[in-house]
């Protein structure tokens, strides 16, 4: 088996300890979002693997490319042939599996999942604890593997705690769990807040001319592309600055116009240097089968930038940000009328009662409250079975 950068899978001093493999549809380095958020600060206690799924390449024999993101975080992405049937991956994923648990020690190990298909290739391991976090409604975003709802049924069965990314995909899916938890999208305000700080604009925002309105996230099938076209359209004074990622849809559909800025993906780390010279921030998401129940983290990232915020009625804004007035909600009819408005507004206008409600949002109290309910599911299943032998 060939490894990337001659690196081996086991430990050169083994230790044994608790460890978290998550299996992901979600690049590690791709966006920075809740996953990385989240077991990130896992991690401070226990080592994480991060089996990601495969890329496919002009290669004879199947690999791993290893990447120790720290000393406690191992990016793990399977190399397979281009054109190699369902079933040989699957088997090929398995035996990855079962070698990376075998040849690092551990006392205790959680299965964490994001995607419910990694079970195609998982399903025969023994795990303390098994996790599903269930982000977004998968089954509803394009190109959706057909077996995929058939998949998160299986997994809502083998699960011992389900965490939901919003408090909407909780309410669709709590019936079909015992120990199901919402955990809507959380905040890194610090890193947020240097947005509201001097500092130069990034080069290729530089030459941008004010007022600016930005988004920041992955560009696919739940963005509003004909709205952004309208807007832009409807406003050329104002300049709409487009960062992130072209996924699953064709970059040459996307509206062109002298006030329309795509600006490519960004850094995590980069992204307060561009939002401190924006105007105001929107989330201009279609109102779709595939937005139903997201809650988007950028909201709360785009408050904490000190940012006023406009955004199409997605559920889980409407009733959480939208009813506290921090954000005001929109459709094609007014959103001139009220992006022009928000536009008007001093930019601290809010910033009193957006920091009041930021408090108490953070990671760190959702891996907190995460772990207390893992280590909960944990207990009973060391219980369970010695009230059986007794």
């Amino acid at each position: 088996m060939e490894m990337a950068g001659g690196k081996k899978i086991s430990h050169d001093t083994p230790v044994k300890s608790s460890i978290i493999l998550c299996f992901s549809h979600l690049r590690w380095n791709f966006v920075h979002q809740r996953p990385q958020h989240i077991l990130t600060l896992a991690s401070k206690q226990q080592q994480l693997i991060y089996f990601e799924e495969p890329v496919f390449e002009e290669t004879h024999y199947p690999s791993i490319r290893i990447k120790d993101e720290s000393s406690t975080i191992r990016i793990v992405t399977p190399v397979l042939p281009v054109g190699i049937s369902a079933t040989k991956a699957d088997a090929i994923q398995r035996r990855f599996v079962d070698q990376i648990i075998t040849s690092t020690p551990h006392d205790r190990l959680t299965l964490w999942y994001y995607t419910p298909m990694a079970l195609r290739f998982s399903d025969h391991l023994l795990c303390d604890v098994c996790v599903y976090d269930c982000m977004d409604e998968l089954s509803a975003f394009k190109n959706a593997p057909a077996e995929l709802a058939q998949m998160e049924k299986a997994l809502l069965q083998r699960a011992d705690v389900v965490f939901t990314g919003g408090q909407s995909l909780y309410e669709a899916k709590r019936c079909l769990h015992k120990s199901i938890f919402p955990f809507p999208s959380s905040i890194d305000v610090a890193h947020f807040h240097k947005a509201r700080q001097p500092g130069d604009d990034p080069v290729d925002q530089a030459d941008i001319p004010h007022p600016r309105v930005g988004f920041f996230g992955v560009i696919d099938e739940r963005l509003d592309i004909d709205m952004i076209a309208r807007a832009a359209a409807a406003m050329p004074d104002v300049h709409f600055v487009v960062l992130g990622p072209v996924v699953k849809i064709d970059p040459l559909s996307l509206p062109q116009a002298s006030n329309l800025h795509w600006l490519g993906a960004k850094s995590y780390a980069d992204l307060p240097r561009y939002l401190r010279h924006w105007n105001a921030g929107w989330m201009p998401f279609a109102l779709n089968e595939a937005t139903r129940y997201i809650s988007p983290t950028k909201t709360p990232e785009f408050l904490a930038a000190g940012l006023p915020v406009i955004s199409t009625a997605i559920v889980d804004v409407v009733r959480t940000y939208g009813s506290q007035g921090l954000v005001d909600i929109v459709d094609a009819e007014d959103l001139e009328t009220k992006l022009r408005s928000v536009l008007s507004r001093p930019r601290d206008f809010l910033l009193k009662e957006v920091d009041a409600y930021l408090a108490n949002m953070s990671w760190e109290r959702t891996w907190d409250a995460m772990a207390a309910h893992i280590q909960c599911a944990y207990s009973m299943k060391s219980i369970v079975p010695l009230r059986r032998r007794a």
